[in-house]
């Protein structure tokens, strides 16, 4: 699937009015959307507690902080990716603080095509994270699936005095002759004999 396909979804947090504007102007609603809008950190967290989203633009100062600290939050709690523009005199020092943590950051002022490559390098960056998810997920399933079978086998040693190749054997049996897998079977043998 080509970036061009994806849909992301978008908070703008900004005390500026103006800075809002432009973001709508330069976010197409279609590869944008929703796009929500904050002026502060509490309302952003307001809104971080109904949905999750996809880029969080942080136009800093704002109105309640810095936005450092909420960057920070973002990237280390969600599978966010977060971009911070500062002002030019404390953008190195911002820069610093927040780096290691995977936020992105651009000097005030800056032109729209500045924001728009960076917006293409969120893409990239959310589309790794995407990668990420999707991997640990599978490792998750199968960690899960070899928990239950291992369940399983234990529930036949202890309920058939089985031996472990024996309990082993009977369930890629169970599952081989019932045309499902190992899992299914495990999960059959644990409703029975738990």
């Amino acid at each position: 699937m080509s970036l061009q396909e994806r849909v992301y979804s978008v908070l703008v947090v900004s005390a500026s009015k103006h800075f809002q504007t432009v973001m709508t102007e330069l976010l197409p609603t279609s590869g944008y959307e929703p796009i929500c809008f904050a002026g502060g950190v509490n309302q952003a967290k307001r809104l971080l507690a109904v949905r999750t989203f996809d880029f969080i633009i942080i136009n800093s100062p704002l109105t309640d902080a810095t936005g450092v600290h909420f960057a920070i939050d973002c990237c280390r709690g969600q599978n966010t990716v977060v971009l911070l523009l500062a002002g030019a005199d404390v953008h190195d020092e911002v820069h610093e603080k927040v780096v290691a943590y995977g936020v992105f950051t651009l000097p005030k002022p800056t032109s729209r095509a500045t924001l728009h490559q960076a917006l293409r390098w969120m893409s990239s960056a959310r589309e790794q994270l995407r990668r990420l998810e999707q991997n640990t997920s599978s490792i998750e399933e199968r960690m899960e699936e070899i928990r239950m079978i291992n369940r399983a086998k234990w529930l036949l040693i202890r309920e058939l005095q089985m031996s472990e190749p024996e309990a082993h054997r009977y369930l890629e049996k169970n599952a081989m002759d019932h045309c499902i897998s190992k899992k299914e079977a495990a999960k059959h043998i644990i409703k029975r004999y738990a």
